[in-house]
């Protein structure tokens, strides 16, 4: 599919607070080349409310949304284990797909979400924001050698509940409750870990594996759960140290870096945090002669950026976004992650 004089017609498959707070903005901005025309969500309230906000139709049926001949692209909000098969079901529809990460819970969906797209040729991206973010896009090309030397990458967000964000945003409808608290198990506090790193680590696990020579190679050292929600993360891999920490508090005060250190320069990155619609982060080069290069704020923030990569992916510009083997190479190496983190909370609390 290549792109129109008008805009290209979007249907989003669930309507729940990403979509209200993040896509919604996001797609406003860009008129000239997306328009909303479909919403479908399983509760026909938030389906029908959402939908009137844009002026879309809407529905409580995936086959009705990929039937929509006004559809060109489908946005996957759905919750992470139907993506796979969504994202599927979309592109053998010839719809351009833009999902929510995961976009699989397994290597073997990854597998036949990659195989359908070659078979296809429909265009996918992955709504990692970080990774579309100009800050880090910008830094990339400015960085030399340090992917190859760095020795220590530090992730760390520090972060109030989404719904404060979310009720900045716009009003939320629909909003799922955060799990009361209640009797814990090994296995609870490990479904947290992996929760954690699949719902809130992933967003940088794929700017992490950029500095790691072989991802396969990392393991985790300590990963205790913290409370209420969150983990802290110590592994490594070929002698990089490998440090991860996550947490949600009621404070207002966000934090949100990602850090990789070389004896020679340090990357340092800001980031925005989710539902924020104010511009890119802000990328600092600092070297061992004390100069340092700055990079942002840019006026477009990752959410913007992952739209419009999509938008030149449907019209030829492969380079756009990443591979199809970059998002398998992406979701391996968080799986991993999270079962590694996971598999130490059990074995530290059975022994």
């Amino acid at each position: 599919m290549t792109p129109q004089t008008a805009p290209l017609g979007v249907g989003i498959l669930g309507a729940g607070p990403v979509v209200q707070a993040i896509h919604l903005p996001t797609l406003a901005r860009l008129s000239d080349r997306f328009t909303v025309r479909h919403i479908m969500d399983i509760s026909p309230d938030v389906a029908a409310s959402v939908a009137g906000r844009v002026g879309a139709r809407w529905s409580t049926s995936l086959e009705e949304l990929l039937a929509d001949p006004d559809v060109d692209v489908v946005a996957i909000c759905s919750p992470p284990q139907f993506h796979a098969a969504q994202v599927t079901a979309a592109m053998n529809a010839g719809k351009a797909v833009l999902c929510e990460k995961p976009f699989a819970t397994t290597p073997e969906e990854a597998a036949e979400i990659a195989a359908t797209a070659r078979a296809t040729g429909v265009p996918v991206v992955v709504g990692a924001m970080h990774a579309f973010d100009p800050a880090w896009t910008a830094v990339r090309e400015a960085w030399d050698n340090l992917p190859a030397t760095a020795h220590t990458v530090r992730s760390t967000m520090i972060l109030p509940f989404n719904d404060r964000y979310e009720d900045w945003s716009t009003e939320v409808l629909g909003r799922p409750g955060f799990p009361p608290p209640g009797p814990t198990t090994p296995e609870i506090h490990a479904g947290m870990m992996s929760g954690g790193v699949l719902g809130l680590a992933i967003h940088d696990l794929p700017l992490i594996r950029t500095f790691l020579p072989d991802p396969e190679a990392f393991h985790v050292d300590s990963a205790p759960v913290l409370k209420p929600f969150g983990y802290s993360i110590a592994g490594a891999a070929d002698g990089r140290t490998i440090q991860l920490v996550g947490r949600l508090h009621a404070q207002w005060q966000p934090t949100w870096e990602l850090e990789v250190f070389s004896d020679d320069v340090a990357l340092h990155i800001d980031f925005t945090p989710s539902y924020v619609h104010a511009g890119s982060a802000v990328a600092t080069l600092s070297y061992a002669d004390g100069t340092s290069r700055r990079f942002g704020p840019y006026e477009h923030n990752g959410y913007e950026g992952e739209w419009l990569a999509l938008y030149d992916l449907i019209g030829g510009d492969t380079s756009a976004a990443p591979s199809g083997t970059a998002l398998i190479d992406d979701l391996t190496f968080a799986l991993r992650v999270a079962g590694n983190a996971s598999n130490y909370v059990l074995t530290e609390a059975r022994a």
